[in-house]
């Protein structure tokens, strides 16, 4: 097979992996020389797919040749799927190619697990070694490393990637068991937990003045399919603060599970909404910027995130002995709590109100979402509307009519 015809195949097989992002790394590469490419100002070009997925880099898996029998997966060994497998010399001319004609700006490299872990990883590295040690490439590459890959390995791996994923693959251990019984959790949460080792290392030996490489300045990351089995969003969102909480990823990738042929029993005929995996990243953001815990986002008495309304309006929806809330006194924690208040808005109204009394004209230039905010929000013209509303007329309010939702799906 020629590198066209493995190529087509091989970037068509890596499509299911979302955790591709370009963003994070700011740190410059020292590869000798004048070097190519760049990992920020104009070497890196944000460029998203409408479903947020990342398309500025060269995606591609190494083989969807696999020992692993992950029922989820297309490329499981069990599949008939047809197979190729690049060497470390076509990788590594395609992204140059690729990158002078100005088609990507970087690398995300995945495969599947031929030999063993440690085989397969030692492929990926080589890859990421030839391109900075041999070509001076000083672009954006992701890896995905390979679960239980040697921790010399995973060392050597953050050396010369910008970022690295450990994909857990499912939200719960249960979920693995079922599903892909050969990948075992521990397993990978200990790979994660070498990385943010060896991060920490790394960083304290700076501290201290020691010249040290840099190692994955762009973080680490994960990915769970969602909707292949029928773990509750709760679940999900537990799973995704402790990871948080326990290894410092920079993101947590949701990726809706896609029906695949000839598929196993035990999977489900159809994709969740894709409604579903935004509402997670929404909810996400919650936890990595607002301030909010999962249990917050997602009650026992509610474990499952609602589809026609954001998570943050859920939440001041259930507690409406919180609102209303004074945009000229509250602190930045109680603002956070706003819906149709972002990060940036809040910051602003930080920053004016040391100046003068913050009005409803005011909200609307720092672009604050009014018809989700305004009946939470108490202001120095105080608008009737920001005055406790009963909550199952406001719901009715917030929520979109049936028509309009079906529209936005």
């Amino acid at each position: 097979m020629d590198t066209r015809a493995k190529l087509s195949l091989l970037a068509d097989a890596a499509k299911y992996d979302a955790s591709c992002s370009s963003s994070g790394s700011k740190a410059k590469r020292d590869t000798g020389g004048k070097g190519l490419g760049s990992t920020e100002g104009m070497g890196i070009c944000h460029s998203y797919t409408p479903d947020g997925r990342c398309i500025s880099l060269l995606k591609i898996l190494f083989t969807n040749y696999c020992m692993y029998d992950c029922k989820y997966c297309v490329n499981r060994i069990s599949s008939d799927v047809p197979r190729a497998a690049f060497t470390v010399d076509e990788v590594v001319n395609l992204t140059l190619d690729f990158y002078r004609r100005n088609y990507i700006e970087g690398l995300f490299l995945s495969s599947g697990i031929i030999k063993d872990s440690d085989y397969t990883m030692e492929q990926l590295i080589a890859v990421a070694r030839s391109l900075r040690q041999e070509h001076h490439f000083k672009g954006y590459i992701h890896l995905k490393t390979i679960p239980g890959a040697s921790d010399e390995l995973l060392n050597e791996a953050g050396l010369h990637a910008d970022r690295l994923s450990v994909n857990i693959e499912l939200p719960t251990e249960a979920d693995l068991q079922l599903l892909a019984p050969e990948k075992k959790r521990p397993q990978l949460e200990r790979n994660m937990a070498e990385v943010e080792l060896k991060s920490k290392e790394i960083k304290e030996d700076r501290k201290k003045g020691m010249k040290t490489p840099l190692f994955v300045p762009a973080g680490q990351s994960t990915q769970m399919i969602i909707g292949a089995t029928p773990t509750p969003d709760r679940d999900i969102l537990l799973n995704s603060q402790n990871l948080y909480g326990n290894y410092r990823l920079r993101r947590v990738y949701y990726s809706a599970f896609s029906p695949i042929p000839h598929a196993d029993g035990r999977l489900p005929g159809k994709s969740p909404p894709l409604m579903r995996e935004h509402r997670l990243y929404q909810a996400d953001w919650l936890l990595r910027f607002y301030g909010f815990n999962a249990q917050e986002i997602v009650p026992d008495d509610a474990p499952d995130l609602p589809i026609d309304i954001d998570p943050k309006t859920a939440w001041a929806l259930r507690n409406p002995g919180f609102f209303p809330v004074d945009v000229n006194k509250a602190p930045k924690e109680i603002l956070l709590r706003i819906p149709g208040v972002g990060v940036n808005s809040v910051m602003k109204m930080l920053q004016v109100r040391r100046y003068k009394q913050l009005r409803l004209e005011d909200l609307r230039m720092m672009r604050v979402a009014m018809k989700r905010a305004s009946p939470f929000v108490l202001t120095a013209d105080d608008n009737p509307q920001t005055k406790f509303i009963d909550s199952t007329k406001l719901e009715g309010i917030l929520r979109p009519p049936p028509k309009q939702f079906e529209l936005l799906l």
